[in-house]
């Protein structure tokens, strides 16, 4: 047991026994909480690590908002909207709207937001949220058209989720850099201090606009600290230096439910898991070009004993690379690998390994069940070397061809859209390490064709292809397990999206 571990166990203990601390958080009108993964940018278009959305949906507003309950759309900064033509959408913008820095709202700042961000030159992060658009068009001041290259019929769940709206002027001056230094939103949320890659707090936004479809903020002050071990953020939520923590591991969760101040909330979410395989030309293992190897390594991992001891919290096992819930994501005709430890070794010395071979496996979060997977790996003779990291770096790693095995996992940024998860991964992006140019057409077909029943049986046809080549292991969903003081009114939702500004104080 490490000095942390002993830390934490030690604080459990002593949690177990003494009276609930007296909370500064509550006092102080300040929520403390603590995350895993610092992002690589606080700006919504440079990051996609889970934080960096967080942040985009407390201190941002988008055109709409998409219900998480009910999935209505409602009009945030835009009051009404209509579809012109299959690749238009028309918005009537609501007046009256102010920045953090005071700047208004208005069309411009949807022009250049989403004129920047389309642009391939600027490199936004996660290309797929911004590549359908063509342009965007101001008709007045309170007024605009966002018009798609093809018919896209996902773009409103898009416009209600990742595309968050910046103020023109304050991004022309300062770009993705300034914005990272000193975030400007609108939201219900601003942030008052960034220190890159320690902590960022936010503030209430005391003039957020009252039409919005979002409560007022409620909690006067987050203050969110980044601390990349697990162990170090129970020992602190026990010792009442924090208030909220997410993500924490199914074992420790079910620990934490018997001390008398916390409270641990759990769900199961939209994000899926899967082991992602490189079989590009001059990757760092050759041997995973073997379709033999690949579905090896698939029959090798016993998923259901690793989501009933580890994973928990209502996890579903996946057959497919996509949310189950997604518009278009199915795993009907998708051939299943079942634990099969016999078979995989079968299919190694088939493939010419029969004392398997050496891996590096890239993980960035949840790393027990990492190193589960790595064991039952083991056992038929494949040794993965774990090289566990930021998301960011792991993420730089796989585009530069320079990661095997990746324990991927992936939260379609809020949007319920089967366009939102595989082809980020299969699309012939930066993320494709598989570049299978017959999958590829089918996701293209899918993402651009407005006819439902059409639109599905792409999807299928581009799944089952994934599937049958065996590019990747599809394992579970991820359930998140919350743990917060007994002090806080917390909901949570299966986006995996913490709405700071529905919390309040007990």
């Amino acid at each position: 047991m490490t000095p942390i571990q002993k830390l934490a166990a030690g604080a459990l203990a002593a949690a177990l026994v003494v009276a609930a601390p007296a909370w500064a958080g509550k006092k102080n009108d300040t929520l403390n909480m603590a995350y895993d993964q610092a992002p690589e940018s606080v700006d919504p278009y440079f990051n996609n690590v889970r934080i960096g959305v967080i942040l985009t949906a407390n201190v941002w507003d988008t055109l709409l908002y998409r219900d998480p309950v009910t999935h209505e759309y409602k009009g945030q900064l835009a009051k009404s909207w209509r579809q012109v033509d299959d690749k238009t959408l028309e918005f009537e913008l609501r007046q009256g709207i102010k920045f953090h820095n005071g700047e208004d709202f208005d069309a411009d700042s949807v022009v250049h937001t989403l004129t920047f961000v389309a642009d391939p030159a600027n490199k936004a992060v996660t290309q797929q949220n911004v590549q359908w658009i063509q342009r965007v068009d101001k008709i007045d001041r309170y007024k605009v058209r966002v018009v798609s290259k093809e018919p896209f019929p996902a773009a409103k769940d898009y416009l209600a989720t990742t595309l968050a709206i910046l103020p023109a002027r304050y991004y022309k001056e300062v770009g993705p850099k300034g914005m990272n230094a000193k975030p400007i939103g609108s939201g219900p949320y601003k942030v008052v201090e960034h220190v890159p890659g320690k902590s960022i707090t936010l503030e209430k936004f005391d003039g957020y606009f009252r039409e919005s479809p979002r409560t007022q903020p409620k909690i006067g002050k987050v203050r969110i600290r980044f601390i990349p071990d697990r162990q170090t953020q129970m020992a602190e939520v026990l010792a009442g230096g924090e208030e909220f923590i997410m993500h924490v591991p199914k074992d420790q969760a079910e620990k934490l439910q018997a001390v008398p101040h916390l409270q641990v909330l759990s769900g199961n979410t939209m994000r899926i898991v899967f082991l992602q395989m490189n079989t590009l030309d001059g990757a760092p293992a050759p041997q995973l070009k073997d379709l033999r190897v690949r579905k090896a390594i698939a029959h090798a991992i016993d998923r259901e004993a690793i989501i009933k001891n580890i994973v928990g919290g209502g996890a579903e096992m996946l057959h497919t690379i996509c949310t189950p819930s997604q518009v278009g994501c199915t795993h009907e005709g998708a051939p299943v690998y079942k634990y099969d430890p016999a078979l995989a070794k079968k299919l190694l010395a088939e493939a010419g390994y029969p004392n398997g071979f050496e891996v590096d496996i890239h993980a960035y979060r949840e790393r027990n069940q990492t190193e589960a997977i790595i064991n039952y790996l083991q056992a038929v003779g494949i040794k993965a070397k774990l090289n566990f990291m930021q998301y960011a770096a792991m993420r730089d790693q796989v585009r530069a061809n320079k990661a095997a095995l990746v324990h991927q996992t992936w939260g379609s940024n809020l949007v319920n859209d089967t366009s939102a998860s595989t082809p980020v991964y299969y699309g012939g992006g930066a993320d494709d390490i598989a570049r299978n140019p017959q999958i590829k057409d089918l996701l293209d077909k899918g993402d651009h064709t407005v006819e439902p029943k059409a639109r599905n049986e792409y999807y299928k046809k581009a799944l089952n292809l994934i599937a049958e080549n065996a590019y990747s292991v599809p394992l579970w969903s991820l359930p998140v397990y919350y743990v917060a003081t007994r002090e806080l009114n917390f909901r949570p939702y299966a986006d995996e999206l913490p709405r700071l500004w529905e919390m309040s104080w007990k």
